[in-house]
């Protein structure tokens, strides 16, 4: 839901660094930045909250979600520490997001929310989520971005935008028996 690299100009103001969004070639942000894990957990930490809080909506998701919510149940499952969930709520209320739940895990391994779920859409911006997660039988829209390029395994559609997971979201319902999405 959020810009995918809104993070670059907190963190090479940081680190004295000047990585591009094209540079971010991995999801884990140390490594992009050439830096230790250690070190971006300090940055993190510093700057977690404000980062999140600052993160600008990507366009079209307000109108899509809304629209879904009116029928469906829409559950946000993230890897956010339960730490973030102040920020992570007022961040939602502020761009009048709707939700069913909000779950953060602290963790990648988004499987068993899933399943608790009984989620029929998970949208994924990490590859490795959306590997799992498919490979356990969900259909994931994975959000094209410069860190989550790999080979699309079955259950998993890359998207590139709002417009297209509103497009295949819609198809899916005109196509199948309909439960609940995931974000």
């Amino acid at each position: 839901m959020t810009e995918a690299y809104d993070w670059l100009p907190r963190a090479n103001k940081y680190f004295n660094t000047q990585i591009i969004p094209e540079m971010v070639t991995a999801y884990d942000e140390y490594l992009n930045l050439g830096v230790e894990q250690e070190a971006y957990a300090e940055f993190y930490r510093l700057f977690g909250e404000i980062i999140y809080a600052e993160s600008h909506i990507r366009s079209g998701v307000k109108d899509v979600l809304t629209a879904l919510y009116t029928n469906h149940k829409l559950h946000f499952v993230t890897a956010r520490e339960p730490e973030m969930k102040a920020v992570t709520e007022k961040w939602l209320s502020h761009y009048h997001i709707p939700i069913s739940t909000l779950s953060l895990l602290g963790s990648h391994d988004k499987v068993a929310k899933a399943h608790e779920y009984c989620c029929d859409i998970f949208i994924e911006d990490r590859y490795e989520n959306a590997v799992q997660l498919s490979s356990h039988g969900f259909n994931v829209l994975l959000i094209d971005c410069y860190y989550n390029q790999g080979p699309l395994f079955p259950g998993i559609t890359r998207v590139n935008d709002w417009i297209e997971i509103d497009q295949y979201i819609e198809n899916y319902i005109q196509t199948n028996y309909y439960r609940q999405i995931a974000i």
